[in-house]
């Protein structure tokens, strides 16, 4: 039987090219897991395995039906991930690196074991070295105009990847991407793993990072000891969240 989560995100994705042509951008999907008390991970730069195998593959295949995945360059040199498809069968997803001075390096395994090219988004001030450097290793890099405290510009970065043609993109982490996509109101929907840990870690949304959010369309799935749920986080409140 197919996983109910799964059926409702593949639903919503068939939504996802008139969603570009709409807003000129990505349906955009925060994936992640965290601990009973928000936590991400233990310590910032220490992975720390939270979801169970059944959760781990709902993972993989929600990387399936997503046309890119985008990970922050701190998730690059803490867990060195590969993103790509291995325990179900299905395309790999286009991977992004959001890295605005270029730290990536270039013996990652996203630049030298993925299928496809890396793009990993700096701004237009990043090293001209690191970026030919990362380009002879096989990356494209993207030039992006900063935003706020200097790093990428996710706008900015949305709009790239609409215009390369880009529908749905999975957001995996980690916390600073996930706080900066729920603040700035580009997320469109989440799909949040609970493991039955409690971990009085590195908490998944940064504090203060955004106001009182509730999701739309809930639903609720155990996978495993894991909970699984997911909704759709309505545009106008995400953008109003932070108003006094």
């Amino acid at each position: 039987m197919k996983i109910a989560v799964l059926e409702i995100v593949e639903d919503w994705l068939t939504q996802a090219g008139t969603h570009r042509q709409h807003y000129g951008r990505p349906l955009v999907s925060l994936c992640y897991a965290q601990s009973l008390d928000g936590s991400l991970t233990l310590r910032r730069g220490q992975p720390t395995a939270l979801s169970g195998a059944e959760s781990a593959r709902l993972t993989h295949q929600l990387r399936a039906i997503h046309a890119a995945i985008l990970v922050g360059v701190g998730t690059v040199l803490a867990d060195d991930p590969r993103l790509t498809v291995r325990h179900v069968s299905g395309p790999d997803p286009q991977p992004v690196i959001l890295d605005s001075r270029l730290r990536t390096p270039i013996e990652a395994k996203l630049i030298r074991q993925h299928p496809r090219p890396a793009w990993i988004a700096a701004t237009e001030g990043a090293e001209p070295q690191k970026r030919s450097a990362l380009e002879a290793a096989g990356a494209r890099v993207l030039s992006l105009p900063a935003g706020r405290e200097g790093r990428v510009s996710l706008c900015d970065l949305l709009d790239r990847l609409g215009e390369m043609g880009i529908d749905s993109l999975m957001v995996e982490g980690g916390a600073q991407v996930i706080s900066s996509m729920l603040s700035q109101g580009l997320a469109d929907q989440v799909i949040l793993t609970v493991a039955p840990v409690f971990l009085g870690g590195l908490p998944a949304v940064e504090a203060g990072a955004i106001g009182w959010l509730r999701l739309g369309e809930v639903l609720y799935e155990r996978l495993g000891d894991d909970l699984v749920a997911c909704g759709k986080l309505n545009r106008t409140d995400l953008l109003s969240s932070n108003r006094p």
